[in-house]
């Protein structure tokens, strides 16, 4: 079986070269794969995995332009292996998110403003039950277009993290959660819907998304472009015929 890997490495600057490479494997996942090559073959080859277990997010890269964790991809013949997109190769197939990460805290996904003493029933638990199984593998963040044009966008997963904190019970400042996603947040989404079509678990950010645009508008906010249309469509309250 062949693949394709697509190689970067930063020294002495950014250099990017497609490499192929032969194994004799059967209904393997990428990750064996990846393992067969580097003590095997060329052992200048990087990339990251952890549990193997499609639980750490770690191996998170793309095949044939679709994210993919590779401790669950079987490989095909002739597939193309790269790095995540939107984020900063370090070499090969590892890449910098930190910048990603960092999205979570700047949209402030986490509980803030809880009451201790409110008890959780089982349906309070089940509303962002899947939400909560997000492992930050990245995937959605190197789906989103919207990185091309905005990097400052908070992006799928932090915008997930937002709604399952928003939908909690315990959570009392909703409004201000509310109000700190209306730039680089919310509206900046072109729900596309890439990012439910690459996550490894299931979470669809656009609904989640959809549901905190409801929000905000239960909060006074709207979509700051939506005045914008005109150009003879009928939207800016003139004739058009």
């Amino acid at each position: 079986m062949k693949i394709q890997i697509k190689r970067y490495t930063t020294e002495p600057k950014l250099h990017e070269a497609v490499l192929e490479y032969e194994v004799a494997l059967e209904d393997a996942t990428l990750l064996e794969v990846l393992y067969e090559i580097k003590t095997k073959q060329d052992s200048s080859l990087s990339y990251a995995s952890g549990c193997r277990s499609s639980v750490c997010g770690s191996c998170s890269m793309r095949v044939n332009e679709k994210e993919v964790l590779a401790c669950a991809y079987k490989v095909q013949e002739g597939d193309l292996v790269e790095p995540l997109r939107n984020a900063p190769v370090i070499r090969d197939l590892v890449v910098d998110m930190d910048k990603a990460y960092a999205f979570n805290a700047k949209a402030k996904g986490w509980l803030q403003s809880s009451s201790a003493k409110k008890a959780l029933t089982l349906e309070d638990e089940k509303r962002n039950e899947l939400q909560s199984d997000c492992i930050l593998c990245g995937s959605c963040y190197s789906a989103c277009p919207v990185y091309s044009v905005n990097e400052e966008f908070f992006g799928p997963f932090a915008l997930t993290r937002v709604w399952k904190y928003v939908s909690d019970a315990r959570e009392e400042g909703i409004s201000e959660k509310i109000a700190n996603i209306q730039t680089n947040g919310v509206w900046d989404c072109t729900l596309c819907n890439e990012c439910t079509l690459v996550c490894p678990q299931g979470i669809s950010s656009k609904s989640d998304i959809e549901k905190l645009r409801s929000k905000s508008a239960m909060e006074g906010f709207s979509d700051p472009n939506f005045g914008n249309f005109g150009g003879g469509f009928g939207f800016d309250g003139s004739p058009s015929f």
